[in-house]
């Protein structure tokens, strides 16, 4: 018998919630978890039909009482698509299902007096959370968001697994339209907020640097002084924000200021960063399986945002060495020839390209550095000018040659023409397989290769077919050649 799932609600939970009416059923119906998936649901769910641009989750109504849910909503002026045919569910219309959703979401999250962080930012969203979730899960059962499930469908659909067992939650909130943040914020009633970083990221939602500001900084808004604010001392744009808030702070950053900062960086070892830890004045030397500047600011957050829940040193030291990156974000790969493929494909803004730009500079040292490159997307009018900046980023940080990919391709060879990048090292390409082609030929020991794009450039296919080609480095007795972690 499948076991019953959360929440467990009652419908009179679900119009207090939502301030709906109850068109079908009564107040006392049971409901045994929500979906908003007709292919995913199960007997004593309530179902909640979502409305898109292209789809209309209420034509599935029929499935879904079919399938035995105990409740349906339904948004005002779709109430023909219950049909005609008897049937025991209870049948709640509300004005809008989305923004029930997130009612409901809220009236659960209500339930659980744990600690909730919530991260936002431009770039370094899910590293920081994952960061987070390490430490926290030294000596807590933790809920954190998984996958991409950090928008108005999935933060409410995390939040709905939250029961009796769990110490802490960590949502990590993302956006690409005006007021979604602030809308998360009142759904999640986050008690530490963290924007990690503020760059031009979605710009064609935004339009400028300035709105995505006020859009990250919704989550402080909308948390009105209440709980702690985690600032980033070394993000300058961020410096309104900080200004702004009122309530209990703990900052981070190289800043010397921070209260949680770090000092004497280096490299220790391909793939891994050391750095010393100051938390006040309470010190520790960290090991951390992950590479770049960027990646040490993520985990001085992530210490920030443990800190302020009540983690103490050990358990942040333990958590963050046990970090492994998230596929996809800076995963270094041997290659069999004895050359290294650095990960980095998940997806990309001009922020996140310049500091992994910055990152291949440092590890690759006197060898070569190639960047697979695709285009940056939703930047809007500025998408041309930002391409350009990232040609002439990739000149002065010493790449030596260029693959890129993409309508924007030319524009990112122009910036690097622009700083004296010599032509014949540029190449434009749309297949993974002529790119490791290439590399197989022409890529020699201790040589690094970066890859990264927006994640609808598919850049992760250029990483496997070069992977593919070239193999994987084994180590002696056959272990593993993911040097930071998958």
């Amino acid at each position: 018998m499948r076991e019953k799932q959360t929440p467990v609600l009652m419908a009179e939970d679900v119009l207090a919630a939502t301030g709906g009416r109850l068109l079908r059923g009564g107040p006392a119906a049971v409901f045994h978890g929500i979906t908003t998936d007709s292919r995913t649901m199960v007997p004593g769910n309530l179902f909640i039909p979502l409305v898109g641009e292209t789809f209309d989750g209420h034509d599935f109504i029929g499935e879904a009482l079919s399938a035995g849910v105990s409740g349906v909503l339904v948004q005002k002026g779709r109430e023909e698509k219950l049909g005609t045919s008897p049937h025991e569910a209870a049948v709640i219309v509300v004005a809008d299902t989305l923004q029930a959703l997130g009612d409901i979401a809220h009236f659960w999250r209500q339930l659980f007096p744990v600690p909730v962080i919530a991260v936002t930012g431009s770039s370094g969203k899910t590293t920081t959370k994952e960061m987070i979730g390490r430490i926290l899960s030294v000596s807590r059962r933790v809920l954190k968001s998984e996958g991409n499930f950090n928008n108005l469908v999935g933060l409410p659909l995390t939040l709905f697994r939250m029961n009796g067992s769990h110490e802490a939650a960590i949502l990590e909130m993302g956006t690409n339209r005006r007021g979604e943040i602030g809308r998360l914020t009142e759904i999640a009633r986050p008690d530490v907020g963290v924007i990690t970083n503020i760059g031009p990221a979605h710009l064609e939602g935004f339009g400028s640097l300035e709105t995505v500001r006020e859009e990250k900084g919704d989550l402080f808004r909308v948390m009105g002084n209440r709980g702690i604010a985690v600032i980033n001392c070394d993000d300058e744009y961020l410096g309104v924000l900080a200004r702004r808030w009122n309530g209990e702070r703990i900052t981070f950053g190289f800043d010397r200021r921070a209260f949680v900062r770090a000092e004497r960086m280096i490299g220790k070892e391909t793939g891994r960063t050391s750095f010393t830890l100051k938390i006040g004045e309470l010190t520790r030397d960290i090991s951390l399986a992950t590479v770049g500047e960027h990646n040490v600011r993520n985990a001085l957050a992530a210490a920030a945002a443990a800190w302020a829940t009540g983690a103490d040193m050990k358990a942040v030291e333990m958590g963050l060495e046990a970090f492994a990156p998230v596929t996809g974000r800076m995963t270094i790969r041997h290659l069999k020839n004895g050359a290294f493929l650095i990960d980095d494909s998940y997806n990309a803004n001009p922020a996140s390209v310049k500091e992994a730009l910055k990152t291949l500079k440092s590890l690759k040292g006197t060898h070569r550095g190639i960047a697979v490159l695709g285009d940056m997307l939703e930047l809007g009018d500025k998408a041309a000018e930002l391409h350009e900046e990232t040609g002439r980023t990739a000149a002065d940080t010493g790449v030596d040659i260029l693959f890129l990919k993409g309508a924007f391709s030319r524009r990112v060879a122009a910036g690097a023409m622009e700083r004296g990048f010599p032509e014949g090292r540029i190449f434009f390409s749309g297949e993974p397989e002529e790119i490791a082609a290439y590399l197989k030929t022409h890529l020699g020991e201790g040589e690094w290769v970066l890859v990264k794009g927006s994640r609808r450039m598919k850049m992760e296919e250029v990483g496997e077919a070069v992977i593919q080609s070239i193999g994987l480095y084994e180590e002696p007795g056959g272990a593993g050649s993911a040097i930071a972690g998958d």
